[in-house]
């Protein structure tokens, strides 16, 4: 699969998980897409308690770390209730964080002001990472 193969089938598969996951109200889940051609999706942590809640994306970024494999995309789509458009939204800083574990060429869906799916390279968000100030081999996970 080439990358637009690859980000339309994860939107496909994230809207797919909210609407059956989240037939009414609000919903949100991400995919992870591999290097070796996986994808794994996860939904929010709920919780009553607010602070120990978790990014949307950190299950899959889990699976995908669990089962050593090198994320080459990550996306996180959400919707307000069962008749709201769905919403693409950027990684956070953490998740960015999270994200560069396999590098600054991971793939990530962008919010864009007309809803598109687009999806940037971490280094074209981040362009001045503080990682810059280190030699590449000491912050990237070449293993995979």
């Amino acid at each position: 699969m080439n990358n637009q193969e690859i980000e339309q089938e994860m939107y496909r598969m994230a809207t797919q998980f909210i609407e059956k996951r989240y037939p009414s109200g609000w919903g949100g889940a991400a995919v992870i897409h591999t290097k070796q051609g996986s994808f794994f999706t996860s939904a929010a942590l709920e919780s009553a308690n607010a602070s120990v809640l978790l990014c949307i994306e950190v299950g899959a970024m889990c699976e995908a770390h669990k089962f050593n494999e090198k994320v080459t995309h990550c996306l996180c789509v959400v919707r307000d209730d069962e008749n709201s458009p769905f919403k693409i939204l950027s990684p956070c800083g953490v998740c960015q964080e999270r994200l560069r574990y396999w590098g600054e060429d991971v793939r990530v869906g962008v919010t864009t002001e007309d809803h598109s799916l687009l999806f940037v390279p971490l280094k074209e968000l981040q362009p001045y990472h503080w990682s810059k100030a280190y030699p590449e081999q000491e912050h990237y996970q070449e293993s995979l």
